[in-house]
């Protein structure tokens, strides 16, 4: 076994198990933590790809950005941790047979595609024409975006520093 393949299945068991812990775990804290373990996998297996750029983005947006908003809105708003109820229970009995069931159609599907995989571009060409679409085609937008983000973090702020 290569050493890149032994990296990529490592990267994704940690990705599978971050996914499978942000489930279960019943506070939101640690389910924002699981899910910032679930970003450095994607981020190191787009390192894998040669993707760079992308594996950057999603460290700086994602696992930092974005993951810090979602833990300050958690913060700020005390959540506790999970009440289980029946309905739980329920949506597990009903969910488990629906995962298995997606789990097989999605192993009949990969084994049925024989056909081959057509070209892709290289990574570094593929890496610059993102990069060039969004800081030349989409600067707008991304800023806008990223202002609409400030504005809800204020928001938030705002909320929690109601009067008691």
């Amino acid at each position: 076994m290569s050493a890149q393949l032994a990296v990529f299945f490592t990267l994704a068991a940690m990705a599978v198990a971050g996914a499978v812990s942000l489930i279960v775990q019943r506070h939101p804290i640690h389910s924002a933590l699981s899910l910032i373990v679930v970003m450095a996998a994607l981020a190191g297996l787009y390192l894998l790809l040669e993707a760079e750029f992308i594996a950057a983005i999603q460290i700086i947006v994602y696992a930092g950005a974005i993951m810090v908003l979602f833990v300050f809105v958690i913060m700020l708003l005390n959540a506790g941790v999970e009440e289980r109820t029946s309905l739980s229970r329920t949506a597990f009995y009903a969910g488990v047979p629906l995962a298995m069931f997606l789990l097989v159609e999605l192993a009949y599907r990969v084994a049925r595609a024989s056909a081959p995989m057509a070209a892709q571009p290289s990574p570094a060409a593929a890496t610059r024409g993102l990069a060039m679409l969004l800081f030349q085609d989409f600067a707008f937008p991304f800023e806008a975006t990223s202002i609409l983000i400030l504005i809800a973090i204020l928001g938030a702020i705002v909320l929690a520093k109601r009067d008691v």
